[in-house]
This record gives structure tokens, C-alpha cells and sequence, in this order.
């Protein structure tokens, strides 16, 4: 299983991403923050109509305070309620904006705490009670859909993958019965936080011939899959 996710609601996204989508049949999930998705919100509801997933990303995409370009938005000077703002406050706004409610959650930067040093948390367990899903970014590895934790859900990054290595990761998983998450921002050429069109278009029609077995599909729809069996394997198992 394979879930394709792109972050922050960026123009190339609807410009690029969902024609690609849409030519190969396939479904991607996109963590927006709300304010990016005013200039093309049309074309934003149009995705969502679509079927496309719209997670949350939080309001401001806050992140460690020693990336330049966070400011005054630190992590390091966020208290669990001033998170939990800005979980609610996107939700709320997706909601109005686009008439979804997201179900899955994606960490800015990756990122899972808040506060710094003896008065530092985890807002790990505030994602598990809002959300089915709260996904990861620069992972190692693909999920075991026996084992992982939703919360925590692990995610290597596409951007300046090639398609060798997009398959490799896909091939690995499979052997390994995993669930496989990919997290990429722009699309389009090769540059800096891009996954490239073309690569992207070789993995969709490699995705999309039966002969490869691979079951692509939004973050939630697997996540919901993989709990319903779960549910059933318990409920066997007499837990």
C-alpha cells in the first residue's frame, strides 16, 4: 500500500500535481494550511470535490525557531494549547473553506513537541485524539500495518527522489508487507523541496499496471483499511 502526500498547499500542487493525478486515475493527499489556499481556492474545491484528501498542516506551520525563516512562530515558545489552536482553527477553516473536515494531521518539519528543555512536550498524544492519522516527514523506513502507531505514522521524503528510488522503497515495502507514506512539497522540475513531474509520472503508471500489486491510495483511506482489519483480528482473537 502507498499514499502520496504533499505539503503546505502550494500552487504547483493544483497547477501541476492534480492534472497528473487525474490523467492516471490516482489519488494524493494534500496537508494544507488554509491562509496558502486563498489565491486558487477554486481550484482547491475542485480538488476536494474530486475525492482528493485534505489534511491538516496547522494554521502557521510552526517548527523549530532555528530555521531562520520560522520567527517569531517557534515551537519552542508554544504551550499545548496554543497547539491545539492550531489544529482546531485549521480544521474549522478547511471546513468553511472548502466543506471538509480533515481526518489526518501532518507535523510541520516533522516536528512533535512543543515548549524547551525540562518543560518540553510531546503534542504526539494531542494529534491521536483529533485525528486517525498524524504523519511524519523524513522517515527511514515504511509502516507495519500491525504495529504502527497512527499518531506516528513514518514518511520519507519524494523531493529529489528519482524513480529508481521511489520503486525501491516501494519493492522493499512490499517485502516487508509495509504501508508505505511518501511526503513531497512542490512539483514540477528538480529544485529545492520539488518531486519531479516526470518521476512522479513514471511512479503513477508503475502504480497504476496491476502487474505490480501496488494498492495507491489516500493516507486516510489506508489508515482506515488497515484499522478495520486490526478491529477484525481482535475481535477473532476474542480481545
Amino acid at each position: 500500500a502507498v499514499s502520496l502526500s504533499f505539503d503546505d498547499a502550494r500552487d504547483s500542487q493544483m497547477d501541476v500535481g492534480v492534472p497528473l493525478f487525474d490523467r492516471y486515475h490516482a489519488k494524493a493527499t494534500f496537508y494544507v494550511n488554509p491562509p496558502n489556499m486563498k489565491n486558487r481556492l477554486d481550484a482547491w474545491k475542485e480538488a476536494a470535490a474530486k475525492g482528493y484528501e485534505i489534511g491538516n498542516h496547522t494554521m502557521s506551520h510552526p517548527c523549530t525557531g532555528n530555521y531562520a525563516w520560522v520567527g517569531k512562530n517557534a515551537l519552542e515558545d508554544y504551550t499545548m494549547a496554543k497547539m491545539e489552536h492550531e489544529m482546531d482553527e485549521a480544521n474549522a477553516e478547511t471546513q468553511r473553506l472548502l466543506g471538509v473536515k480533515p481526518t489526518t494531521f501532518a507535523y510541520p518539519c516533522g516536528q512533535k513537541f512543543v515548549g524547551r528543555g525540562s518543560g518540553t512536550q510531546s503534542y504526539v498524544p494531542l494529534a491521536a485524539r483529533k485525528f486517525r492519522v498524524g504523519r511524519g516527514f523524513r522517515d527511514e523506513a515504511a509502516n507495519n500495518p500491525v504495529f504502527c502507531d497512527f499518531a506516528q505514522v513514518l514518511s520519507p521524503q519524494t523531493d529529489g527522489m528519482s524513480f529508481e528510488e521511489m520503486k525501491k522503497w516501494v519493492v522493499t515495502a512490499a517485502q516487508n508487507g509495509g504501508w508505505l507514506v511518501f511526503t513531497g512539497h512542490e512539483i514540477g522540475k528538480p529544485d529545492y523541496q520539488v518531486t519531479d513531474a516526470s518521476v512522479l509520472e513514471q511512479f503513477l503508471k508503475y502504480a497504476g499496471d496491476p502487474a505490480n500489486g501496488v494498492w495507491l491510495d489516500t493516507v486516510d483511506a489506508i489508515a482506515r483499511y488497515i484499522q478495520e482489519q486490526r478491529g477484525r483480528t481482535q475481535s477473532s482473537s476474542g480481545f
